[in-house]
């Protein structure tokens, strides 16, 4: 959700005071990271999961503060639309069997919070993009009451100028011969509520942080075609993952004068590889304006000449407000510093064992590649892997994507063939116990014999039942009660009947 803060207006003093606070802040990180001030701990899995709120007719229920009240858990937290919530669960180890326990805690959680909603007319749907989201539901009103959101979307539009276009052509439905494409102009922000995805957190020590964040990158591409699920917006058919172009445009500050110069998008997955975490941040504050000038009273060098870790907070705030896909996070938990990769490419759903086999997929292989003695990204050029993200989005399962000393692949071939040994390598070096890991990557492997993840589900469901008359705003309805059901059972996507 990120940090709250007050709702008030910003001076161009503010906008200067806390330039000069990161600045500080990135020269107390440099010290930290040269002092060694980093102890590396035990590699734990930590998640956070985007949840969508619908009523008994499957339509978007604007009702978040009151189904967190009825829910009353300080795991739930509110999210930017009030169609949104978002559970965050606690880090825990690897070792044996913990995934397996942290999936059946997850769907404890999920059960207990949905029969809370249902308490206030609601229902929890755990999916990359609403499938009923209307252009109606974009208006300012359904913006959550949190005075975040309503500054990030004043300084958002302040910055922009005018209003956001959002303009996808989409891929063509099963049996239509043509694509749809989406045009909306909007003056909020609220598309972006539409993107609820799963975020995996790894704390990862100084001297690996490069490996596993040039191994993230790489990976990205893969990530999104194996578990898209969010092919449809605003009752049109867009991309299998649509969460990619929605939430890059959504959010976009830039004018097209501004793209055309070459301006950075804050929705953004880099343009190199790097070599330290440092480079991140440091990018971070040389490209992108603040957003959220917010500034402490905490002096960070007075921090360290003290012998205390600092909260680094305008660093923090600041890189809270740069949608990168691989994001660095610095964070202090009981007074000690740590370092985490937040991974923001998958999208929510379809069940939990289904998000629980991307998070194990995305693990294992991340280790195996950041730990390679000859690393993939000096292989590969970083518009490669970019290009990979996009086609990966677009196409899904159906997508090629270049690997190196392979060439071109699809999908299924490059996981089946190159990328789930390293997944099962992987997850043993973590700890992983071999129950846990057949459980998982056979869930990956499913999908890729199948041919079948979320996006493919729900596009070859709404195909199916307009070929039975109904019109699409009906089927998607139809669709999402069925996904509904599938979601509940708690059986992976690929094993859905249509």
């Amino acid at each position: 959700m990120g940090e709250d803060v007050t709702h008030r207006k910003f001076t161009r003093g503010d906008r200067a005071r806390f330039r000069a606070k990161a600045q500080d802040c990135l020269d107390a990180l440099t010290t930290m990271l040269a002092d060694g001030a980093f102890e590396p701990g035990e590699p734990q899995l930590g998640m956070e999961v985007e949840l969508n709120l619908v009523d008994e007719h499957m339509q978007p229920a604007m009702a978040n503060a009151e189904v967190l009240t009825a829910i009353a858990d300080p795991d739930f937290q509110t999210e930017l639309g009030q169609f949104n919530i978002e559970i965050n669960v606690a880090p825990r180890p690897f070792p044996r069997d913990e995934t397996l326990s942290l999936e059946q805690d997850l769907r404890a959680s999920l059960n207990a919070a949905d029969a809370k909603a249902r308490e206030q007319g609601s229902q929890l749907v755990m999916v990359g993009m609403l499938p009923t989201l209307r252009q109606e539901h974009f208006h300012s009103q359904w913006l959550s009451k949190n005075p975040r959101y309503d500054l990030l979307n004043e300084q958002i539009f302040a910055a922009r100028g005018e209003d956001i276009e959002l303009d996808i052509e989409g891929v063509a439905m099963p049996g239509a011969a043509r694509p749809e494409r989406l045009r909306v102009s909007t003056d909020t922000i609220l598309p972006e509520a539409a993107c609820t995805s799963v975020q995996l957190h790894l704390q990862v020590e100084p001297d690996a942080f490069a490996a596993h964040w040039n191994a993230a990158q790489c990976l990205s591409g893969v990530q999104v075609a194996l578990a898209a699920n969010s092919p449809f917006l605003a009752e049109t058919a867009l991309w299998h993952e649509s969460r990619v172009p929605v939430f890059e445009q959504a959010t976009d500050t830039r004018s097209p004068e501004l793209r055309i110069q070459g301006v950075r998008p804050r929705v953004w997955f880099g343009e190199r590889w790097i070599t330290s975490i440092f480079d991140l941040f440091e990018e971070n504050a040389r490209y992108f304006p603040a957003l959220l000038p917010v500034c402490s009273e905490q002096d960070p060098q007075a921090e360290l000449a003290a012998g205390r870790v600092p909260e680094l907070h305008e660093l923090k705030m600041h890189n809270g407000t740069v949608y990168r896909w691989n994001r660095p996070v610095y964070d202090t938990v009981n007074g000690e510093p740590h370092l985490r990769i937040e991974n923001r490419v998958l999208p929510a759903g379809p069940s939990v064992l289904d998000t629980m086999a991307d998070a194990a997929f995305y693990y294992g292989t991340l280790r195996a590649l950041a730990n390679d003695e000859r690393p993939l990204w000096t292989q590969m050029s970083f518009d490669a892997a970019t290009e990979n993200l996009h086609a990966g989005a677009r196409d899904g399962l159906g997508a090629k994507l270049y690997w190196p000393d392979a060439g071109w692949m699809s999908v299924s071939e490059l996981v089946l063939r190159k990328l789930l040994p390293l997944a099962h390598e992987g997850l043993i070096a973590y700890g992983l116990s071999q129950r846990a890991i057949d459980r998982y990557l056979g869930v990956i492997e499913g999908r890729c014999v199948t041919g079948r993840n979320g996006a493919v589900w729900q596009r070859e469901r709404v195909a199916q039942l307009q070929r039975q008359g109904a019109d699409r705003r009906s089927a998607l309805t139809q669709m999402l009660h069925d996904y509904t059901e599938g979601m509940h059972a708690d059986q992976a996507v690929h094993t859905w009947a249509l």
